[in-house]
């Protein structure tokens, strides 16, 4: 007798490795063309699979929960966030939702390392100097950026991630300096010599490069304000490898642009205004390195991300629970 295989539909293109394996062990949908789904795809899906892989483009709200079907019992994101998916609504429902966290940790703090690097030393504004033929040859005084070596780097967030961009900067001679809920373990503190800031206003006021690397909630919405940000100091470089909600981007274009901030580097615009006209004249007088979500693009990454979904699916239909399961109200 033939083993009836669980229906699940994947919301955008994955590896071809990824791919090949889900529709070996399972009755898969393949996005082909890699465009993202339109609400009313969205809601034919949720009425039609078992298992949804949706990815961080795909806003599972309550909703579209509320058009599954009672088929719909796992829904496997091909994300480490959840924030859009409306976790609570899916446990209302009985739908279980997962995640692939710890998988790009490394990726996002090299990542966060390239922007300081690329923004301290006005690395795309060469980059352009050559392609426009600007660029007449060797001078003194001319592209001058900052030195990273024996700076105050002050890292918002000492999670995983936080923790990962840390080890690096000290090996790059950077001060290390954090504020999160609470302090890391004694060890981890030695060894980075690193400085606990209970106070994330003092903190921002005196370093000279800030490192957002916090998870995007409500309660970290907008974290970086207006007023906070008019805590930096006019030299401070603020790079986010974070979600862009996490910083008031309306604030950060004002402060660039009155000269009150030197230069940020972001890899997550802002959902709610994208990439106004504001942010690319600033990016075009080498205030700004704006990258488009890649801080978590590697190819080691993304097969990692897949082999996570695939476990927890197979887990959860084995009739255990999944291994990367998110519990509403835990972030």
């Amino acid at each position: 007798m033939t083993r009836k295989l669980p229906k699940v539909i994947v919301t955008r293109k994955l590896p071809d490795s990824v791919e090949t394996r889900m529709c070996e062990l399972f009755d898969t949908k393949l996005n082909l063309n890699d465009e993202p789904m339109s609400r009313e795809q969205l809601i034919e899906a949720v009425k039609e699979a078992e298992v949804l892989v949706p990815t961080v483009n795909d806003k599972i709200d309550a909703a579209l929960i509320s058009q599954a079907g009672d088929q719909l019992k796992l829904i496997s994101s091909f994300s480490n966030g959840t924030d859009q998916i409306d976790v609570e609504a899916a446990t209302k429902k009985g739908i279980v939702v997962t995640n692939t966290p710890n998988v790009l940790t490394e990726d996002t703090a090299d990542m966060t390392m390239g922007l300081m690097i690329a923004l301290s030393r006005r690395l795309t504004e060469g980059t352009k100097a050559v392609e426009n033929g600007s660029f007449k040859g060797w001078s003194p005084t001319w592209m001058l950026g900052q030195r990273i070596w024996g700076k105050r780097l002050g890292i918002v967030g000492m999670g995983r991630i936080g923790t990962a961009v840390a080890k690096r900067a000290k090996a790059f001679g950077l001060s290390i300096h954090y504020h999160n809920r609470h302090p890391v373990d004694e060890a981890t503190s030695d060894e980075l010599e690193a400085t606990y800031w209970d106070s994330l206003d003092q903190m921002l006021a005196r370093m000279d490069i800030i490192s957002v690397n916090c998870p995007y909630t409500p309660a970290t919405y907008h974290l970086l304000s207006k007023r906070r940000l008019a805590l930096l100091k006019p030299n401070a470089l603020l790079i986010n490898t974070a979600r862009g909600e996490v910083i008031n981007q309306e604030a950060l274009i004002d402060a660039l642009a009155d000269n009150k901030l030197a230069g940020a580097g972001l890899d997550f615009i802002s959902s709610e205004g994208g990439i106004s006209p504001e942010l690319m004249k600033l990016s075009d007088k080498g205030k700004l390195v704006i990258l488009p979500h890649m801080g978590s693009a590697t190819i080691e990454g993304r097969l990692e991300m897949g082999e996570r979904v695939l476990i927890n699916i197979r887990t959860f239909m084995d009739g255990h629970k999944p291994p990367d399961r998110v519990i509403p109200g835990i972030s």
